[in-house]
């Protein structure tokens, strides 16, 4: 049975809205440290947080404390760039995820090219290793880009569920289809399969069959839901429709 990865961004980025020009408020909040305690309590198995290049929503300090607090796992997200590498290489995350970022996007819109940019994946990919983090690259469902993330000797592919989690009508069943394809190869690849990205409470079920599917990595959703519930009860509600597939 799959596990479940809350990504604590969108907490940070309800923080930014208001206080990225005065960090030191003693009212600054919400604190993404305080969110990821409350989602491990709820039964999350892991906790994901991106530190972006433009820092808009978690900081440094953000993953620092992070490192010091979860006790479950936690998954830093990061563009392949020599600063964030640093850091990922200083603070020692349990996993690392190898995303595409553009500036200018809202999130990310897509998965990681690995097949062109193998020359610049491969030492990033080795570095990380080297120091004992488990890397997987954020990809689209597409067997070129499975069969370059084994040749970069990644230990997990994170399947990009964008195109599925938007599709409607018929288009629905054939990107289930390529997310099959692309689960299936990975794992006769050798490699370990986890998804996210634009997952939620109604389209999350249909695949959690998945073959080797590890983990799925859910933010947006889940933070939206707390708005209205908490955060406890969102993740544990979360939680609860996985384990109940």
């Amino acid at each position: 049975m799959p596990s479940l990865g809350v990504n604590i961004d969108h907490i940070a980025t309800i923080r930014q809205a208001r206080y990225r020009e005065d960090p030191e408020n003693p009212n600054v909040e919400p604190d993404p440290v305080a969110a990821a305690l409350l989602a491990e309590k709820a039964g999350a198995k892991g906790i994901t947080a991106h530190l972006r290049d433009d820092r808009r929503h978690i900081q440094d300090r953000d993953i620092l404390r992070l490192r010091e607090s979860v006790t479950t796992k936690l998954n830093l997200e990061m563009g392949v760039t020599e600063e964030i590498l640093r850091v990922a290489l200083e603070i020692l995350p349990d996993d690392v995820c190898l995303v595409p970022e553009n500036r200018r996007e809202v999130t990310t819109e897509g998965g990681l090219d690995c097949r062109s940019n193998l020359d610049v994946l491969r030492p990033a990919v080795a570095r990380l290793r080297g120091r004992g983090i488990r890397v997987s690259l954020f990809i689209d469902p597409d067997e070129e880009q499975v069969e370059s993330a084994a040749d970069l000797d990644a230990d997990f592919v994170e399947l990009h569920t964008g195109a599925y989690a938007n599709a409607a009508g018929t288009d629905v069943e054939r990107e289930l289809q390529r997310l099959q394809s692309a689960a299936r190869l990975a794992v006769a690849r050798g490699l370990r399969v986890n998804a996210g990205h634009g997952l939620n409470y109604r389209n999350t079920p249909a695949i959690l069959g998945l073959a080797g599917l590890e983990e799925l990595n859910i933010g947006h959703s889940i933070v939206s839901r707390a708005v209205i519930v908490g955060l406890e009860q969102a993740v544990s509600e979360m939680c609860g429709l996985i384990e109940k597939e």
